[in-house]
């Protein structure tokens, strides 16, 4: 109860932020689980705005089907693990279309709240989802050198396993084509052999 308090404290305070200019509220939260899965989005499209939720629209239909294939639907990963990203609030439009990638500044104004919940929740398994969000936890240039591999750190004392996923974006084909399709498939298969997704997986059937 008393880590649950305090997350829900700490959204509050996050759901309030407004440290980024050029950054287009509201703060997108999911609920507040204390779980020991966490899972690292990049930032929020202008639809999770609408919906007030992560995932919300196209990607996170994506995101979530691959979850499926492992054991659990998007009602159940959203009730059973934390979903964070490295910022939370809708980062605007590029002027020739797409979404603005956050700034360095953002990026670290936003990495307290990431590293606040880490410290909260001390996960066993972090998911980070796309390059963004992997970066902030692994070095690489590219998504080949990291997808379909496992990752061992300890993270505030805790042995902690990273499993990067590439993003759902429905503008990439990473994913959908050689090596990315067999990769993803790799990635998968090693987060559904983790104890703490396996333990999820058998609550819930």
């Amino acid at each position: 109860m008393v880590r649950q308090q305090a997350l829900i404290e700490h959204q509050q305070a996050l759901s309030e932020c407004r440290l980024c200019p050029k950054m287009i509220p509201p703060v997108i939260l999911g609920p507040p689980v204390v779980a020991k899965i966490l899972l690292v989005g990049q930032a929020p499209g202008i639809r999770e705005g609408e919906l007030a939720r992560p995932f919300a629209w196209t990607a996170g239909k994506t995101l979530f089907k691959w979850l499926q294939t492992i054991g659990m639907d998007e009602v159940s990963v959203r009730q059973q693990v934390y979903i964070s990203a490295v910022c939370r609030c809708f980062p605007g439009k590029k002027p020739k279309g797409g979404d603005r990638v956050p700034d360095k500044t953002e990026i670290a104004h936003c990495a307290q709240w990431l590293n606040r919940e880490i410290e909260l929740l001390q996960p066993v398994l972090i998911i980070p989802v796309g390059k963004l969000a992997i970066q902030q936890f692994l070095s690489l240039s590219k998504l080949v050198e990291v997808i379909g591999q496992q990752f061992r750190q300890d993270i505030n004392g805790v042995a902690t396993v990273i499993i990067p996923l590439p993003h759902p974006s429905g503008a990439s084909t990473w994913h959908q084509m050689a090596p990315g399709k067999t990769l993803l498939k790799q990635a998968l298969s090693l987060i559904q052999q983790q104890p703490a997704w396996q333990k999820l997986v058998s609550d819930i059937a």
